[in-house]
Order: C-alpha cells, then sequence, then structure tokens
C-alpha cells in the first residue's frame, strides 16, 4: 500500500474577463484579500476568442491574469472557487445599483493554479473531462507542460492560442524559484 503523503504547495492564479478595465484593479484589491499579495500580473489582453459572454457581459472584453505570492495548498481550490463566485456576485450587485440597464455580469473570475507540469482551471460546470472536487466545484486539467505549454481537446480557444503562455512561463519560473527556496536551508 502506497504512504499518505501531502500535496506540494501550488501557485494560485486567477483570469479575469471584463469590458470594463477599471473593474481587475477592484477586483485584484478584493482578492487579495483572499489569496494574499499578487507577484505576478499579465498585460491587460483582448478577449476576442468567442461571443459567448456578449449579452451578459457587453462587449469588447478584456483578459488579465494575476498570480500570488503565497504557495497554496491546492485542496483549498473550492473554496477559492466558491468565494470568487461571490466576488462576480458583489459585482454585479453593485453594477445594477449603479448602472440597472448595464451587462449582468461584469466581470468573471477563473481561479485555478499552476504546478510545473500543468494548469488546473475550477469550474462550476460538470463535464465529461471534469473532476468534481467540493461543495459544486469541478477541477480540470487545462493546458499540460511538456516542453512548453500544450492545449488538450478540451481547452479552451484563448488558453490553447499561446497568448497567454509568456504570462505562465514566468509564474511557472517564479514558483521554481519559491520550490528551490523551500529546499535551500
Amino acid at each position: 500500500m502506497a504512504a499518505i503523503t501531502q500535496p506540494r504547495l501550488v501557485k494560485f492564479i486567477c483570469g479575469m474577463i471584463s469590458a470594463r478595465a477599471e473593474l481587475f484593479d477592484l477586483a485584484q484589491e478584493r482578492l487579495t484579500e483572499l489569496l494574499g499579495p499578487v507577484d505576478i500580473s499579465s498585460d491587460v489582453l483582448p478577449f476576442d476568442f468567442t461571443t459567448y459572454y456578449d449579452e451578459e457581459m457587453g462587449r469588447p472584453r478584456l483578459r488579465k491574469f494575476l498570480a500570488f505570492e503565497r504557495l497554496i495548498d491546492p485542496g483549498e481550490l473550492a473554496g477559492v472557487k466558491r468565494a470568487t463566485n461571490g466576488l462576480e456576485d458583489f459585482f454585479a450587485r453593485a453594477q445594477a445599483r449603479a448602472q440597472p440597464a448595464g451587462p449582468a455580469r461584469p466581470i468573471n473570475l477563473d481561479p485555478g493554479y499552476l504546478v510545473q507540469s500543468r494548469l488546473i482551471l475550477a469550474s462550476m460546470k460538470d463535464f465529461s473531462h471534469r473532476i468534481y472536487l467540493a461543495d459544486g466545484v469541478f477541477a480540470e486539467v487545462t493546458l499540460q507542460y511538456r516542453d512548453g505549454w500544450q492545449a488538450l481537446p478540451w481547452t479552451f480557444p484563448d488558453y490553447g492560442s499561446g497568448r497567454y503562455f509568456p504570462f505562465f512561463d514566468a509564474v511557472r519560473a517564479r514558483l521554481r524559484e519559491q520550490e528551490m527556496q523551500e529546499v535551500s536551508p
């Protein structure tokens, strides 16, 4: 029988999508309360791979990623996803009060984590390639790393496009630094 071991700590990230770039800073403030300080952030990028969010979020949409300094137990992913859903609801209610005719979903928050070999994303939606975690939350391997980032058959087109790979490479390098610091005396 294999011995029970504790998983290695992971680098949490959060992808954000919004038609309002100013919401990225407000969401980052809330996310740092949950996950601690940000140590890497991406540029604001166009999010133009799908029309799926047009009605509920407006256009044109933008994308930004954050990576958090503190390494976290991967078992916390379900709780983090539930918390980011609560943040989305907070922003939706604030939007409804300030501008009732505005988009119903002003920001989309997609938490996940990165390890050296893969990127995992959380979802509230079940599908054949997703594994149930807890509290209505599922997870999927979105990208794998084998001599570079590789998409899987279910990988969202924007993630598989390569547009975000420089950010994920930077996060992966930072994680390696942090892992080396853990083993150094």
